[in-house]
């Protein structure tokens, strides 16, 4: 195929440059020339770093070959070389950036969203991109102030040397009976075989790599998603259920009795391990989490650090702090124990059932002793780009005039007498972000009707 470029000023759509990644609708803003500009802005962004090796994967989408494709002619054509790791999950790609210590990475993935949507990860020097830095490459690509050159194309199979790292880091003495869903994500092809081999007894839903998602979207933080894995692991008596995202870097638990455990209270779990190990260590979260977590920490001797939501916003402060493990609600698991310090929801499942295997008990035990508080899942309220994060503004201005306490690290978590309310801007999505947590039914539900009530007068 032979792809030829308009040459005229790039005109961009800069919503889709977000606070952690690109991502849009591909009919919309991802077609035509601008995924080679991309390339080409890429590639002069990690030449002017002094670093020239490029990897590059993309998840199973049917847009990603195409996209993928002219993200590799631009990057070539500014001098640098790129090694293409097919289709891979996100984690392998991470994967291969750290063990084989290429400079810089791109993942085509649009992870969890509908299959319209298409996106990319960016990744220069072992850290990820966000902020400045993504709005910088968009003033580059704007002003088409590109570096020249001719880059080295190669092709290289991850996928085995990954599956080999796992095995050496994990056994188990006994056959835990577990459920995993792909959603018939990126993640299929890869975890079915390294389950087999670690000889864990597993049964597989929606492990067949579908782009059209036909069973439910691959996004384990809504619980519908949820349901079919719920029931097989109720109805064959497993000791746990594995849900995974669509490019498979967030994780979703549901225990012996069909209930969901969030990604807080994984990290509860995770936290408990690491701590006794490493006392005083920390552990970062995101402003979604419990106020259970933050307690389980310094029960545990450890330090408790409540940070901004985003892949790339948690794993900055995490190397920042030299924090041992991180999280968010959301279902992203950050291992710097025994790990590159990435969010792998292999490797993060891997990390459960080893405490299960270790420690005998049930999944549900694991959390026992930890109070428990009433709270909403993720709340989302679907608002334009465009308006967010005023609306966001306005609610701080609000809730800051009628002098209640505020954390306003990421967007507005608002602090009553028996519980808090959160309200954020989505950085991948056109949305709203709420969630409420308090110390009984009843109060959950008097705040939750109270802030869904005051947004409300902000749409």
């Amino acid at each position: 195929m032979v792809i030829r470029y308009n040459k005229y000023k790039m005109k961009l759509n800069r919503k889709i440059f977000r606070e952690y990644d690109i991502r849009a609708v591909y009919e919309e803003d991802l077609k035509g020339d601008l995924p080679y500009y991309l390339g080409k802005g890429f590639g002069t962004f990690v030449k002017r770093s002094g670093r020239k090796n490029v990897c590059i994967g993309g998840d199973n989408r049917s847009t990603t070959p195409e996209i993928k494709d002219k993200l590799i002619k631009g990057i070539l054509k500014t001098g640098c070389e790129v090694t293409d790791t097919e289709i891979v999950p996100t984690p392998v790609l991470y994967f291969a950036l750290h063990n084989y210590g290429f400079d810089a990475g791109l993942m085509v993935t649009a992870s969890h969203n509908p299959p319209e949507f298409n996106g990319v990860k960016m990744v220069v020097g072992n850290k990820s991109l966000y902020g400045k830095d993504i709005q910088n490459l968009a003033d580059i690509i704007e002003k088409e102030d590109f570096e020249t050159g001719k880059g080295q194309y190669l092709k290289k199979n991850v996928t085995p040397d990954y599956l080999r790292f796992m095995l050496g880091q994990f056994k188990f003495k006994k056959k835990l009976k577990v459920a995993i869903d792909t959603g018939n994500g990126t993640l299929g092809p890869t975890i079915v075989p390294l389950f087999e081999k670690l000889g864990i007894d597993f049964i597989p839903l929606y492990t067949d790599s579908d782009p059209t998602f036909p069973n439910h979207l691959p996004d384990p933080v809504v619980p519908e998603n949820l349901k079919d894995l719920m029931k097989t692991v109720i109805d064959n008596k497993l000791d746990i259920g594995l849900g995974y995202d669509g490019d498979g870097d967030r994780l979703g638990v549901i225990d012996e009795k069909g209930s969901i455990m969030w990604g807080d209270m994984l990290l509860i779990i995770y936290a408990h391990e690491i701590l006794q190990k490493s006392p005083g260590a920390k552990v970062v979260f995101d402003v979604k989490c419990s106020r259970a977590l933050e307690e389980e920490i310094e029960k545990s001797g450890g330090i408790p650090i409540m940070w901004k939501t985003g892949h790339s916003l948690i794993e900055d402060k995490m190397h920042q702090e030299n924090a041992p493990l991180g999280g968010e609600l959301s279902g992203h698991l950050y291992f710097a124990d025994n790990y590159y310090g990435f969010d792998d929801a292999v490797y993060a499942s891997l990390r459960l059932l080893q405490i299960l295997d270790s420690t005998g008990k049930k999944t549900s035990s694991l959390l026992e002793g930890v109070k428990r508080y009433h709270s909403t899942p993720e709340i989302r309220i679907e608002v334009p780009d465009e308006k967010k994060f005023a609306i966001v503004e306005d609610l701080k201005n609000l809730f800051t005039g009628k002098n209640n306490r505020i954390s306003d690290i990421d967007g507005v978590k608002v602090f009553f007498p028996d519980g808090w309310a959160l309200v954020r801007a989505s950085n991948t999505q056109p949305a709203l972000v709420v969630r409420v947590e308090a110390e009984d039914s009843d109060s959950l539900k008097k705040i939750r009707e109270m802030f869904l009530a005051t947004i409300d007068r902000f749409l």
